[in-house]
């Protein structure tokens, strides 16, 4: 549902990374729903193809960027066509692609330790650095970045998962102290396990009808950035009324 009696007066511009499926496709649509323009950004074209459709029939504006998080170059390529979608200014950027796996310390290739930190934390990084221009443009910009609670507390099998999503949370902490005078906001979001395909692949017995739906993270974000720019919206947890 649009909050017209809400709605920023000026048509909001976003770039949503992972946007093609889960938390990344919610955000997207929510977002479209606020008509929006809407970057979505991923690997996987066909995928954001359809999610850019979909925030058409939203009531938004999409638009399919191509854009691997872990390669700066495909970053900066891929900011610079979402800046010209978006007429040159982000008033929202959100950090969501992220890969996710459970082993052991002793059990994980150095290669799975890389991959997760390339992508959920150089991924963070490299996106901020490349937009911070497009968000200095913006009255209202504000920088989401989706964490998890392995980004509060350590989770046996998840060595990799908890480092990048600490050290996520560790950059939001910085950028929101050295960009407070720039009038910049920065929240990180902090889901508990989130029903998407990430536990398509991931062993064990996940009772995925009690966790949290992509569209309540969404929620939590559009909720963020409507608040008053004096509110405190560091970090936010997601409520699962499944669990209530």
């Amino acid at each position: 549902m649009n909050s017209a009696a809400h709605e920023p007066a000026q048509r909001l511009r976003a770039l949503v990374t992972g946007a093609g499926r889960g938390i990344g496709r919610a955000i997207a649509l929510r977002l479209g729903e606020e008509g929006a323009l809407v970057a979505c950004a991923a690997r996987s074209e066909h995928e954001i193809e359809r999610v850019a459709r979909a925030v058409d029939d939203a009531g938004g504006r999409g638009a399919a960027i191509p854009m691997d998080v872990t390669d700066l170059a495909s970053v900066e390529e891929g900011v610079h066509r979402a800046l010209e979608f978006t007429g040159g200014a982000f008033d929202i950027v959100v950090n969501n692609a992220g890969v996710f796996s459970v082993h052991a310390f002793d059990a994980m290739s150095p290669a799975t330790w890389y991959r997760t930190l390339a992508v959920n934390l150089n991924g963070p990084y490299h996106v901020t650095l490349m937009s911070l221009r497009g968000l200095e443009q913006s009255e209202r910009a504000h920088l989401f970045n989706i964490s998890s609670i392995a980004g509060r507390q350590a989770f046996e099998g998840n060595a990799a998962y908890c480092a990048s999503k600490f050290g996520l949370r560790g950059l939001s902490d910085v950028l929101r102290l050295e960009w407070a005078a720039r009038g910049i906001r920065v929240s990180t979001i902090y889901p508990g396990g989130t029903d998407t395909t990430i536990f398509d692949d991931v062993p064990g017995d996940w009772d995925r009808s009690t966790m949290n739906q992509p569209a309540d993270v969404a929620d939590v974000l559009w909720a963020a950035y409507l608040a008053p720019h004096d509110a405190n919206v560091a970090d936010l947890d997601v409520p699962n009324p499944r669990l209530a």
